[in-house]
């Protein structure tokens, strides 16, 4: 089971649409960091990452291109 990065939230509200997002389709995701990018918010080497398998990774970017995200200038992700 391979994991791919699905997102970087910029804060802990993002992650919650993602999470609640996922777990409402029933995508199984790991969050690196999750407790300790709260910590200290805005550290840009201490965000959390939202990880999904990779057979679930297109499945995910569609519905997450669905949310109304803030627009950070990453362009569009990798297929």
């Amino acid at each position: 089971m391979a994991l791919v990065k699905l997102a970087e939230p910029t804060d802990i509200g993002e992650l919650a649409l993602i999470k609640s997002l996922l777990d409402g389709n029933g995508i199984a995701y790991v969050v690196h960091n999750e407790h300790v990018s709260s910590l200290y918010p805005g550290v840009p080497f201490l965000t959390c990452s939202v990880m999904v398998e990779e057979a679930e990774a297109q499945r995910a970017e569609t519905l997450l291109s669905k949310l109304a995200l803030p627009d950070r200038g990453e362009g569009p992700r990798p297929a």
